[in-house]
């Protein structure tokens, strides 16, 4: 009972000081401001609503195109402030019953009927407008928890780490996300370059929150771990340690498709451990070919089904070549007809690209390839190894 008696109270106070704040056509124009964009065709529709209807009303009064007045401050609700939705309502009602007025309606139940109806309309707008105005300041919160959280799970990319550039390509699937299933992250260490990306097996905050399981562990093990093998490994036991801990029967569900890359410095090469994650893509001299593992790894998580058996295969890695890694979010997205991105065809047009222009080539490809709206997260990443002279420069720089 005390919150059914003090919300009609505080409401009444709210009310009352905006009203005092919203009678003036100067506080009107400052909530007009408080909008957004004033002038543009939306925020007026409230104002147009009571203009037609004085209009309509004026020319046809029989037809009591009064009673539309209403819909002022229900229009009001959705994009103008408390006191503005307020001032909204008031105008209404004023017009109202200069109409019923000039009418001789005033007196009559239609009339009174009108002006009570605009007047509930009015409050219940306002009411509507706080509650509107309170979800989009939460809405406000939420999306800085989100971006910060991004920052601290998908960090951003230095471009030049030595003797390779790194350019990143990111999107999540769920509207108005900044994170997803889909990581990447890059670290220069004592072994070379050593990169990673990976998908985990579903979507929203669980696939986040394993994301993070495993991004820490490489984090953690990437710099001091001798051999990409065994840096599979504790990424495994972190997961497997994750899911001990997690009550239910999906734990051993939730598996993880990883690309481990590590590109030394004294050695044109680099070493890849495929753990089920789509094969990554070579641009050597004009030439792209998908660089398929000669055994298969298992996903991360399902080392105890498939054994823990993670097979190292070495590619030439010379200066002018780019390797771009991606998720299943590029490779098996769909067009009209059901048929998967012909990422391979794709990429060679782009070949000569650079790697920002290849990304950035990809990224207009896809969206013009879907249709609709993309379900899931899409992460691409190019290594570029770059000529020693210019890791000197930079190292200099």
């Amino acid at each position: 009972m005390g919150v059914q008696v003090k919300e009609p109270i505080a409401f009444h106070r709210i009310t009352i000081r905006s009203l005092r704040q919203a009678i003036t056509p100067k506080r009107l124009l400052q909530q007009m401001l408080e909008v957004g964009r004033p002038f543009e065709l939306v925020p007026l529709t409230p104002l147009l609503v009571i203009a037609l209807a004085t209009v309509a009303d004026v020319l046809a009064p029989h037809l009591q195109f009064n009673r539309l007045l209403g819909a002022a401050p229900a229009l009001a609700a959705a994009m103008w402030p408390v006191a503005g939705t307020l001032a909204i309502g008031l105008m209404a009602l004023i017009t109202a019953i200069g109409l019923a007025a000039a009418n001789h309606d005033l007196s009559q139940t239609p009339g009174l009927f009108t002006l009570l109806a605009i007047t509930a309309i009015t409050l219940a707008a306002t009411y509507a407008s706080r509650v509107r105005q309170h979800r989009e300041r939460t809405l406000d919160e939420v999306r800085t928890v989100a971006e910060t959280a991004q920052r601290v799970l998908l960090r951003p990319l230095p471009q030049h780490f030595g003797y390779v550039d790194i350019e990143l390509l990111y999107q999540a699937a769920a509207a108005h996300a900044r994170i997803g299933g889909d990581f990447y992250e890059v670290f220069q260490t004592p072994h070379g370059v050593r990169l990673i990306i990976g998908d985990v097996r579903g979507k929203g905050l669980p696939a986040v929150e394993a994301a993070s399981v495993v991004l820490s562990s490489f984090r953690v093990n990437a710099r001091d771990v001798p051999d990409l093998p065994d840096l599979a490994a504790r990424l495994e036991t972190s997961m497997n340690q994750y899911c001990e801990d997690l009550a239910g029967d999906d734990a051993m569900e939730r598996f993880i498709t990883v690309l481990l890359v590590e590109i030394p410095a004294g050695e044109p090469i680099a070493r890849l451990v495929n753990c089920g994650h789509p094969a990554p893509l070579l641009l050597h001299d004009g030439e792209v070919r998908e660089v398929e593992p000669s055994a298969p790894s298992p996903p991360i998580n399902m080392a105890a089904l498939l054994g823990d058996h993670y097979q190292v295969d070495t590619i030439p890695f010379t200066v002018g070549d780019r390797l771009l890694l991606y998720t299943d979010g590029v490779s098996e997205s769909r067009d009209l007809t059901g048929t998967f991105y012909p990422l391979v065809q794709r990429v060679r047009r782009w070949s000569s690209a650079g790697p920002r222009q290849l990304l950035d080539q990809l990224h207009h490809d896809l969206r013009a390839y879907v249709s609709g709206t993309r379900d899931d997260d899409v992460a691409a990443l190019v290594a570029h190894r770059v000529a020693p002279g210019d890791w000197e420069h930079r190292q200099r720089d």
